[in-house]
């Protein structure tokens, strides 16, 4: 399994527009942050978690020519923006099946509702087909179990994803424990961090490394990054040798 960062970023992004703040202005590549998603590829399938306003970025940057389907974490824009951007892989492949929560998809349809319009559709609009997903029930992509993993984004439901070895979960706040347990043996975590000083609905650094200390995988990564973390070089210098600030266009095979 090979996952792609194709996104790193705060519903903002990194750099962010007119900021003068110091890592807005950073050099390093590593300091530049598109909005959060990751795109998983195993055996000959491309699976796609979240899809923001940089997606059609992403897709050209990592010459992606096969989708085989997003999966949803929840409705907010920095997560959801790039669906129109399917329309090249709709116009090679037919309905792209997308993942995600009833309420998410209720807010997909009212966004997007030329998208899933049964009737008098304009020729030029993707379509997708509709995988509705419930927090305690796994489901297949690609011949693998998909596991949703909920947590709470203040008090909005958010679902994360396990598939095999590996767990996704982004905007997390709190996490109850029955929900944790699922994440038991993990090869690689991937969670929210924002920034250091505490937030109301994210995870800050402190309380990532304490989430990373529960779950107890071999590898960390930390995603959904504000400029207000710092320079990536440096943080990354702080964290345990098992943890690390993820980073656009970072592989990592398990």
């Amino acid at each position: 399994m090979k996952i792609t960062f194709l996104g790193t970023g705060t519903s903002q992004g990194i750099p962010v527009i007119g900021s003068s703040h110091p890592v807005c202005l950073s050099k390093n590549p590593r300091d530049k942050r598109l909005r959060v998603s990751v795109m998983v590829r195993w055996d000959d399938y491309n699976y796609v978690i979240d899809c923001g306003p940089d997606f059609r970025q992403q897709m050209l940057t990592h010459k992606v020519t096969h989708l085989d389907g997003i999966l949803f974490t929840h409705e907010h824009a920095d997560h959801t923006a790039g669906i129109d951007d399917i329309r090249p892989f709709f116009f090679r492949q037919g309905d792209i099946p997308i993942y995600a929560h009833e309420r998410v998809v209720n807010s997909l349809h009212r966004r997007f509702d030329y998208i899933f319009a049964d009737e008098n559709r304009y020729p030029g609009a993707p379509a997708v087909s509709v995988n509705r997903v419930e927090k305690n029930t796994p489901f297949v992509i690609g011949k693998l179990e998909a596991m949703p993993i909920e947590v709470l984004h203040n008090r909005l439901p958010v679902l994360g994803y396990r598939l095999g070895d590996f767990a996704y979960i982004t905007d997390a706040k709190t996490v109850e424990e029955d929900q944790i347990m699922k994440l038991n043996g993990l090869k690689v975590l991937v969670v929210n961090a924002l920034r250091k000083e505490p937030h109301h609905s994210h995870f800050n650094l402190e309380e990532a490394l304490q989430f990373v200390e529960q779950v107890k995988p071999e590898r960390a990564y930390f995603t959904h990054i504000s400029h207000h973390m710092g320079f990536h070089d440096e943080v990354e210098q702080e964290l345990p040798d098992h943890v690390h600030l993820a980073y656009d266009n970072l592989i990592v095979t398990i």
